[in-house]
């Protein structure tokens, strides 16, 4: 589930293992790029936190970052 909160979308994600969580990650990437709208993420084993927001618009959450966290939630 998403949180907002300090200008930023959060989400915390937990996956089976590293493996699952590097296939999530490259998935994200994909979209990512289609969406030219780049997160700020951190993996460590099977966890991956990811943080969104919009630098151009002064740091704060934008429809970017929503339509990129709906995207994200696809692939879950």
């Amino acid at each position: 589930m998403w949180i907002e909160e300090n200008n930023k979308l959060h989400i915390e994600l937990k996956f089976k293992d590293f493996k699952q969580a590097m296939i999530f990650i490259n998935k994200m990437a994909d979209i990512a790029d289609e969406l030219d709208h780049h997160p700020e993420f951190t993996n460590v084993y099977n966890k991956v936190n990811i943080s969104l927001c919009t630098h151009s618009a002064g740091n704060i959450v934008t429809d970017k970052d929503r339509e990129l966290a709906k995207r994200i939630d696809e692939i879950l």
